[in-house]
């Protein structure tokens, strides 16, 4: 009998220990997103990008519900609510936000200057996220995507034009204010590169600054009937409305990211979002492991060109047969 209770015991302190340790090792992610969490999907590239940065970490040996526990705050589009989010993540003592916005990691950085930062932004150091790519210097770093760099918008507009023709275009603007909140598009970063590039190949500019799905409908009504084509911001409160409003009124567009081709847009000349929430698996997993966000230099994602034959056939387009070549991917 003393045996067996002797043995019982060193089988429960085992267990105690082992589950001591599991505590120890467990890492807690906050997860900051001003939208709303994602709706069931089945469309093959939306469940590749959402699935890309989970799949990383578990490659990495980081596995939901075992040693990494996932604090998720949405703002469901209303931005007024990431700063408090974000002090519920610091008073939950989470070991790294994620923050996969600018706008919310700038609210992550507001909050707390001890907690590691892993975010994104159309121009990171402008932002104010970091001081340097090269050596962010603070707890924040992460990926830029360059949004407002003067020639991602001049080829966005340029192939625009080869696709409609060399003809002087009017083009629609639908974009937000530096903020991200319901402003001027005029105030927005990429809106003097996108007025350099418009004078070099001679097209007129209409911006819209819609917020909501009405708005975007009612703006989408009117630019059908003054304008030839749609350029489409990188806006973070776009992300929370209902993408497929964008494609209703058959405008030929640019968007900003990939799926907007996959689901139905013309062409889309953005970052690689697969490799872009790879990447920021990786750099979550370093930070994880011990890593000082301040030395983990701020790396430019990967740029793609997709473009959909399909909703170019169906917009009655004869596309260059150059504008297919120099696509990454084309949608046939």
């Amino acid at each position: 009998m003393k045996r067996r209770a002797f043995l019982g015991g060193a089988a429960i302190f085992a267990l105690t220990r082992a589950s001591e340790a599991q505590r120890e090792d467990t890492k807690r992610l906050g997860l900051l997103s001003p939208s709303s969490p994602p709706l069931p999907t089945t469309e093959p590239f939306r469940v590749r990008i959402r699935a890309a940065l989970w799949n990383t970490l578990r490659g990495y040996g980081w596995t939901e519900g075992e040693n990494l526990l996932v604090e998720r705050r949405y703002a469901h589009g209303d931005l007024d609510r990431l700063p408090a989010l974000a002090a519920e993540l610091v008073r939950l003592k989470v070991d790294l936000i994620y923050a996969p916005t600018g706008l919310a990691g700038l609210a992550a950085k507001a909050t707390t200057s001890s907690i590691p930062i892993v975010t994104n932004s159309g121009d990171m150091v402008r932002q104010g996220l970091v001081s340097t790519l090269a050596r962010p210097g603070a707890n924040v770093t992460g990926q830029n995507v360059n949004s407002a760099d003067v020639n991602v918008v001049a080829k966005r507009l340029q192939l625009l034009s080869e696709t409609l023709g060399s003809r002087p275009l009017r083009v629609a603007i639908f974009g937000c204010g530096a903020g991200g909140a319901a402003s001027d598009t005029r105030d927005n970063w990429a809106w003097p590169a996108t007025e350099s590039a418009a004078r070099m190949f001679k097209f007129r500019l209409q911006p819209y600054s819609p917020t909501t799905l009405a708005e975007i409908d009612n703006a989408l009504r009117e630019a059908s009937k003054k304008a030839d084509a749609l350029l489409l911001y990188d806006c973070s409160y776009f992300n929370a409305l209902d993408h497929t409003v964008f494609l209703q009124h058959r405008l030929p567009a640019m968007y900003p990211f990939e799926f907007f081709a996959h689901i139905g847009g013309l062409m889309a000349y953005g970052f690689d979002e697969v490799a872009f929430y790879e990447r920021h698996a990786w750099y979550i997993d370093r930070i994880l492991r011990g890593a000082n966000p301040a030395e983990l230099p701020v790396e430019v994602a990967k740029f793609r060109f997709v473009f959909n034959l399909r909703t170019a056939n169906e917009l009655g387009l004869k596309v260059p047969e150059p504008v297919l070549l120099r696509a990454d991917h084309v949608i046939r």
